[in-house]
């Protein structure tokens, strides 16, 4: 095949662009800051009601994060069943788009007193996140050759980035400039949505019209696990495909945690100030720019899965230094600089990790016309990752009443990824 048009390949890098703004600036930077504020604020062990039970406040947070996931993982079956089958998989795709871009606007509204709404409004923008971007990446491997697959990934994510960076830098000079605090907060929320929603617009006017096809008979219910199951079987057949995924599983569960967790952690752990998180959250961003297309290059001259292990390996030296570094306030020493040396360590493989590991996939998966169905059971596999992450931190915290506990938990998860990426590499030179 061919690679699409640098419109087309641009269209697409542009809902990176358009969405990512989600991800980094309100779950990574200003929604865990805002939310530590509105249920008490960040001290060791605050605690909330919600649902008539006493919840840690930051592991409330978790808890609806993993709930999110939990619920669009449930979901992709079907409805990428229904995409590859029955419709446009780029209705789907702008569906999950407006539902995400709502919730961040509704936030808005999330004020002292209305814990409800902004569980809610958090939830919908987690699933229209995690909804959409299934079939955002199934595109991948129709719009791109597999000889460019990593470059064109990697270029969705600086996309990404660099959007990123500058709806937070309106973010922050809202929370310089504005004499309310929580009514900048708020309103860079409102303005995130827009932004998600309009820029989307791109996407869907360049990606390339998807042929609808024929209604079908049949139970979607049935039919979506159905297909499922059908590129299971057909994953298990191909044993570095299979060991990779499992690898993808593993360190998935470290590496979206600790993009979820980071300004928690520095908050409630490193007691570090609001403006110096945002800060921080931004350099994260510039050094990923880099650190994506970096990465990329260093792919073509060493393998996929090399430079993979080095980066997860790059990690697990990242979490055992976040371990220690969270002790130092305890010896009365300050952890500011440490931080900021872990932040950039961070962005380094933040965004590479991500590109590289969807363009593997996309080499490593059969040529097939059920992209979603593919692509979605990458996905069930990052998402139910992320779940399984996201809790245990949150509920290691809470039953040990301390954070720094739950850094433990992400050294094991990337060591078991190393340890099956090390497998598909053997397997894969074993089958060359």
């Amino acid at each position: 095949m061919q690679t699409a048009s640098k419109k087309v390949v641009n269209g697409w890098a542009m809902y990176d662009w358009a969405n990512s703004v989600y991800n980094l600036v309100i779950t990574t930077t200003f929604f865990p800051i805002y939310f530590l504020a509105v249920t008490g604020g960040a001290g060791e062990g605050h605690r909330v009601e919600f649902l008539g039970r006493t919840f840690v406040n930051s592991s409330l947070y978790d808890y609806t994060l993993a709930l999110g996931y939990g619920l669009v993982a449930l979901l992709y079956p079907i409805l990428t069943s229904i995409a590859d089958t029955r419709g446009n998989k780029k209705n789907f795709m702008r569906f999950f788009c407006y539902m995400g871009a709502l919730g961040c606007s509704l936030l808005f509204f999330f004020e002292d007193g209305r814990l409800w709404l902004g569980i809610l409004a958090f939830m919908f923008a987690c699933m229209g996140y995690a909804g959409s971007l299934v079939f955002y990446n199934a595109y991948l491997p129709e719009i791109a050759a597999p000889a460019d697959r990593d470059r064109i990934s990697a270029r969705g994510f600086s996309y990404g980035y660099i959007g990123s960076v500058l709806m937070q830098a309106i973010g922050f000079a809202l929370v310089t400039f504005m004499p309310e605090q929580g009514d900048a907060i708020r309103i860079t929320f409102l303005l995130v949505g827009l932004w998600w929603f309009g820029f989307a617009q791109i996407t869907f006017r360049r990606l390339p019209a998807v042929e609808i096809r024929k209604p079908q008979k049949g139970n979607v219910f049935k039919d979506g696990f159905t297909e499922m199951g059908k590129v299971y079987r057909e994953v298990t057949k191909m044993p570095v495909l299979k060991r990779f995924l499992r690898a993808f599983f593993f360190y998935s569960m470290g590496v979206q945690t600790v993009m979820l967790a980071a300004t928690l952690f520095g908050s409630k752990v490193l007691k570090l100030p609001d403006t110096k998180l945002i800060i921080t959250v931004v350099l994260i961003q510039l050094v990923a720019i880099a650190g994506a297309w970096g990465m990329s290059r260093l792919s073509a001259r060493l393998g996929n899965i090399k430079v993979l292990m080095g980066v997860v390996l790059f990690w697990i030296v990242i979490c055992v230094a976040a371990y220690y570094t969270a002790s130092l306030p305890e010896m009365g020493i300050n952890a500011e600089y440490p931080f900021y040396g872990l932040a950039i360590a961070v962005g380094l493989v933040m965004g590479g990790i991500q590109a590289l590991s969807r363009s593997t996939y996309a080499k490593l998966m059969p040529e097939t016309k059920d992209t979603a169905s593919f692509f979605a059971y990458y996905d069930f596999t990052e998402k139910l990752a992320i779940v399984i992450g996201i809790f245990s931190f949150g509920f290691i915290e809470e039953q040990t009443g301390s954070m720094q506990n739950s850094i433990l938990s992400l050294v094991v998860f990337f060591a078991i990824g190393l340890l099956w990426l090390y497998l598909a590499l053997a397997k894969q030179r074993k089958t060359a």
